[in-house]
């Protein structure tokens, strides 16, 4: 492995774990920069095809979701119709006639880099306030013990712990997934993604099970063999989901990375597909699920 994809996965590793740590406005702030970076990547991908979609009014309106999200998560479902409905507006007065492809090309940029990436918002958020010692809304710890002693990490919010096991998992599913899949896949998994196989895939979605469940005991989550197994198998698939999704994007644009901006690893797209469809189902696990085991 070139030591360029090295020292860049762990900058990247560090600056999201510094990320979620610090929570607030600090969270907000680093994840609208990628997600500018990958909304632009992805119209690049939707230019290849001969689309034009509305990029700029979409990459501003998918900033509002963020701020909004950050401000009252409640308002971001308001927020995300009315943002579609503008693009429309935009599109309709435009010098040449819109296409039904530059339409949807737009609320799918809206909806796939725009309002899922929103929801670690949501997540992250989840009991913050009640710990928030620094200005913006943010969390950082006193000393290490903080962080590590298992009293005071009980006490840290709901949101913080979540995501980090969150985290956790995809990082599991993607290195057991290309691990496995490298040197014992032999089947095949899709023609989106001819490298891609059973093998690694369940493999993957494993070793996300494996960290969830491992997580739900230390997280003493409410029957934690039941929790961690949902956890771990929605993680698992959603992480292989947002992988190849990105693959097809990418498959139809006819080009092998969404972009070069990180050495050795590509785009920013090709770095967070997996996280993309992940954050709205833990949220609402967090949300809906995990209170029906509560009592």
């Amino acid at each position: 492995m070139p030591w360029s994809r090295i020292i860049s996965g762990i900058v990247a590793i560090a600056l999201a774990l510094t990320a979620v740590l610090l929570g607030g406005w600090y969270f907000t702030i680093v994840l609208a920069v990628i997600v500018f970076l990958g909304q632009q990547e992805y119209f690049d991908l939707v230019h290849t095809r001969g689309i034009l979609p509305a990029a700029k009014t979409t990459l501003f309106l998918s900033q509002v979701l963020l701020v909004t999200c950050t401000l009252d998560s409640n308002l971001v479902d308001a927020v995300m119709p009315i943002a579609g409905t503008f693009i429309c507006f935009y599109l309709l007065f435009q010098p040449k006639m819109a296409t039904i492809a530059d339409v949807s090309a737009s609320i799918m940029g809206l909806f796939y880099v725009g309002y899922l990436p929103s929801y670690w918002v949501r997540l992250r958020s989840i009991g913050s306030a009640l710990v928030s010692n620094i200005p913006l809304g943010g969390y950082w710890p006193g000393s290490l013990t903080d962080i590590f002693d298992e009293k005071n990490f009980a006490s840290l919010p709901q949101g913080f712990k979540i995501t980090v096991l969150t985290f956790l998992c995809i990082w599991a599913a993607d290195i057991g997934a290309y691990t496995i899949g490298k040197f014992f896949g032999k089947t095949r998994l899709s023609d989106i993604s001819p490298k891609k196989t059973v093998e690694g895939a369940a493999f993957g979605i494993s070793a996300s099970l494996a960290v969830a469940l491992a997580g739900a005991y230390y997280l003493h989550l409410p029957q934690f063999l039941i929790t961690g197994t949902i956890l771990g198998l929605l993680i698992g698939l959603a992480s292989l989901l947002g992988d190849l999704t990105e693959s097809m994007l990418k498959r139809d644009a006819g080009v092998k990375d969404s972009g070069q901006l990180i050495p050795g690893h590509g785009g920013i797209l090709d770095r967070t597909d997996s996280y993309i469809f992940t954050a709205p189902l833990v949220y609402y696990f967090v949300t809906l699920i995990l209170p029906l085991f509560s009592h």
